[in-house]
């Protein structure tokens, strides 16, 4: 295996990468154009070959058991819930882009900015409780991944997600950040599956569009699916992700500064920001869109109310959407999964990292930050667990989702403090829409904790 990184003058190329790999992905890039032809090419005045943490983190919010989770919305309430894909997008593209903004302008990461305006207990209760979250939710993806292989191919899903594991860990650690890059780029494809496999199965494209209008249904399962929304759509893992890829362009890219200490860069980077967040999480959302109408076209049409995991919905496809579309869906699970995993633990590592002040960085090789991929590697050996000891993934998905909706507001108050605050962010402290739909958010993830919590005390 190769074991190098990047090292400092190839960082650019590393980013181009990215930047191919985003544009793959969305259908924008041409094999057969030049150069100057690609650097051409904009998007809200950005470099269409510039985007990558922002679509790279949008690609991994899609991960097996945010595929349940619009499973089962379509499969209970049909195109009744469509609407809550477009009502959370600028929640999420929000708050991750004021998270890569944080960042990006003192060049330091969430973790870091975090420990130097908050009380330690604080930031260890977050980073532990994002440790918890994100290995319970590994495992239960992998066991995920591995009954969408045993669906294929036959055999024991526990081999299948460990085999799943040692790929996923081994390309993350060992491979160069460029190859790795290109690697990704094909996987992201793999969720134009979800957009082929609603077309496929004669949706009811009149009840889609009007879905698109709020409904609001004031019954219990309706609560808990919104909770289960919010919980998916805005992950704190997400915002770790985001934040620590984007502290490393001022470290690896030649010429780049924090905006702190060169505030002459700052317009062509927010923009270049906002561009990449809300084009990644548009595409998120969209393959969101197009999992709830395809569930709602066929499970829910015909009765199946109730779906417990993401292969369960594909194997429930079956009947009703006929073999091909079964096999699209299924061998879906598994890229996402592969796209996803990596993001959770590696946004683990960003956070261990920045909390006690180690070395980090996808771009640094193994042996130049070590302590960041032995997290890497024992986060993926403790999640493997949750298929080892028969835990149920639906359990493991569980804890996990409780755990991001507690952990997540907390953590978006803490955000937004710090990007509102001078003594942080300067010149450019967070004003006017985007303060607006930050806290929004916020108030939307403590609406959804403060339901969990009555919840449990009403059953207590």
């Amino acid at each position: 295996m190769v074991t190098g990184r990047l090292a400092p003058c190839d960082a650019r190329r590393g980013t181009r990468a990215l930047g191919l790999w985003s544009l793959a992905a969305t259908g924008l890039y041409s094999h057969g154009m030049t150069d100057r032809e690609q650097t051409g090419r904009r998007l809200g005045g950005v470099r269409l070959r510039d985007l990558g943490p922002g679509f790279l983190t949008g690609v991994a919010d899609d991960d097996p058991s945010n595929i349940a989770t619009y499973s089962q919305v379509g499969a209970r309430f049909g195109y009744r819930m469509v609407w809550t894909v477009w009502a959370f997008f600028p929640l999420v593209a929000a708050v991750q882009e004021i998270s890569a903004q944080i960042v990006r302008v003192t060049g330091r990461g969430l973790t870091e900015n975090l420990r130097a305006h908050f009380p330690l207990p604080v930031c260890y209760v977050l980073v532990a409780s994002l440790l918890i979250a994100n290995i319970a939710n590994i495992g239960a993806d992998l066991l995920a991944m591995g009954g969408a292989a045993r669906l294929l191919f036959g055999g024991e899903r526990r081999v299948y997600a460990l085999g799943f594991l040692v790929l996923i860990v081994a390309l993350e650690v060992f491979v160069r950040y460029e190859r790795y890059a290109h690697i990704l780029e094909g996987l992201s494809l793999a969720l134009l599956a979800y957009v082929a496999t609603a077309f496929s199965v004669h949706a009811d494209w009149r009840s889609a569009v009007m879905g698109l209008v709020p409904t609001i249904i004031p019954t219990h399962h309706y609560a808990m699916a919104l909770v289960a929304i919010a919980g998916t759509t805005i992950s704190p893992y997400l915002l770790f992700w985001q934040a620590g890829q984007e502290a490393e362009i001022p470290r690896w890219e030649a010429g780049q500064e924090p905006l702190v200490r060169k505030p002459r860069q700052a317009r062509r980077a927010l923009r270049r920001i906002r561009v990449d967040t809300f084009v990644g999480m548009g595409f998120s959302q969209a393959v969101a869109l197009f999992i709830t109408i395809t569930a709602a076209a066929t499970l829910g049409v015909h009765g199946v109310r109730h779906v417990d995991t993401a292969a369960q919905a594909a194997n429930a496809l079956r009947p009703f959407a006929g073999r091909w579309t079964s096999e699209v869906f299924t061998a879906g699970l598994v890229a996402t999964g592969l796209l996803a995993i990596p993001a959770m633990a590696g946004a683990c590592a960003y956070a261990l990292a920045g909390l006690f002040s180690w070395r980090e960085g996808l771009h640094a090789s193994a042996r130049e930050a070590p302590r960041f991929y032995l997290v890497i590697t024992l986060v993926g050996v403790a999640s493997f667990a949750v298929p080892l000891l028969g835990i149920s993934s639906m359990r493991a998905l569980y804890l996990s989702a409780v755990l991001n909706g507690l952990v997540a507001p907390p953590l978006l108050v803490c955000l937004m403090i710090l990007a509102h605050g001078r003594p942080v962010m300067g010149r450019f402290a967070l004003k006017g829409g985007s303060l607006a739909v930050g806290w929004l958010a916020t108030a939307v993830m403590l609406t959804a904790a403060g339901f969990l919590i009555g919840k449990w005390l009403m059953q207590a």
